[in-house]
């Protein structure tokens, strides 16, 4: 049985950050805990959030989210939303801080520890409605957590692993492209190559859902026409506009699931967190496009055909090949080695992507040996 579910209300428009106050007052959130990160507060957009509120008290803040959120700091965060009486969440920054408050939301509320509630720990029966709402507020436009159902956090044992449930998915997600004018170009490249990643990697898993494969498609038709211009021309409103579109629309489809992409990253990711998610997802794209093109469904489906089509292509067996000379344009790393792994690190990629809940809904069941050569391809 397929489940088809869009469930989130979504306020998209240059601007609209200015309805945080309103969005509050909707969900029922008196005591919001702003989570973000330093240098967003640094670029004055937590101000703007908080002059947007305009509470008649002072709304806390937790600025420690580091580049990959890890337990550490959910743990923190925790403490200061216990500690102010908070009852709800303002997410302001890019995954990473979308992803904390989510952790924030479900640890501030359950017990046990964050591992408990991962969904490779059986953990997704354990998050309840009790779970905090959650206001996300995008400054990237790569993600999608704004409105994912789940959140990546990096355990205190070094695993990266997703916490998901339909409790996570924030009650609102204000979608404001005008703050991300400002994010540099290498930034700008990395999101969006992740945006890319989602629509495409989501399209091509497996599950029946039409809707989703349909707004995979158009997130990847826009994300494709307007990431170089995004990147290169940053005040170019129309372009930023569709690039947070297409980064909401990856995360609106990749309920689908996604594949081995996302367990190869997330495995690596969790080794390295200094490695960003979006360039590796660039990376991992073209060796594993060309392992899923023998799948059935892939094949049957004519989904490379409808890949290349979103993306300008005549020939379907271009997709791998204009997906490297893009990352390549955006003057992102284009390979393994270019992010400093070295080839005595692949057993113990393989093996964390073999364990990533990812891995279970790629359209073709990879084997050790598959992730190897899918590694060594990307080398």
């Amino acid at each position: 049985m397929a489940l088809i579910n869009y469930i989130t209300q979504i306020q998209f428009d240059f601007g609209a950050v200015r309805l945080v106050k309103s969005e509050c007052e909707r969900i029922g959130i008196n005591r919001p805990l702003i989570v973000t990160d330093r240098g967003i507060q640094a670029a004055g957009i937590v101000d703007t959030v908080l002059s947007a509120l305009s509470a008649d008290h002072e709304v806390p803040v937790y600025d420690g989210t580091p580049p990959n959120p890890n337990e550490a700091a959910v743990r923190e965060a925790v403490d200061v939303f216990v500690a102010e009486r908070c009852d709800g969440i303002i997410a302001v920054g890019g995954g990473s801080s979308i992803d904390l408050a989510k952790g924030v939301a479900v640890c501030a509320t359950h017990d046990g520890p964050l591992q408990s509630f991962a969904v490779i720990e059986g953990g997704a029966t354990r998050i309840t409605s009790a779970t905090a709402p959650v206001i996300a507020i995008p400054t990237t436009a790569g993600t999608g957590s704004e409105v994912g159902r789940g959140a990546i956090l990096i355990l205190d044992d070094g695993r990266k692993v997703g916490v998901i449930s339909p409790f996570v998915v924030p009650k609102s997600a204000i979608c404001d492209p005008e703050l991300t004018l400002k994010l540099p170009a290498t930034m700008t490249a990395a999101t969006g190559m992740d945006a890319i990643a989602h629509c495409i990697e989501t399209f091509m898993a497996p599950a029946f859902n039409p809707a989703a494969d349909g707004i995979a498609l158009d997130g990847l038709w826009r994300a494709w026409r307007h990431i170089e211009r995004a990147t290169t021309h940053p005040d170019d409103r129309i372009a930023r506009m569709n690039m947070m579109s297409a980064s909401m629309q990856g995360a609106l489809a990749f309920q689908k699931g996604l594949g081995c992409v996302h367990s190869l990253s997330h495995s690596l990711g969790g080794m390295n967190p200094r490695l960003h998610h979006g360039t590796l997802n660039a990376i991992f794209l073209p060796a594993v496009i060309a392992f899923n093109q023998e799948s059935r469904s892939v094949h049957e489906e004519g989904k490379l055909p409808r890949l290349a089509q979103a993306m300008g292509l005549e020939n379907p067996a271009n997709v791998g090949t204009s997906i490297r000379e893009m990352t390549n344009r955006l003057g992102l790393p284009t390979t393994l080695s270019g992010v400093g792994v070295t080839r005595d690190m692949f057993p113990d990629i393989v093996k964390g992507a073999l364990k990533d809940h990812s891995h279970k809904t790629n359209p073709r069941d990879a084997s050790a040996s598959d992730y190897h050569a899918m590694l060594e391809a990307s080398f």
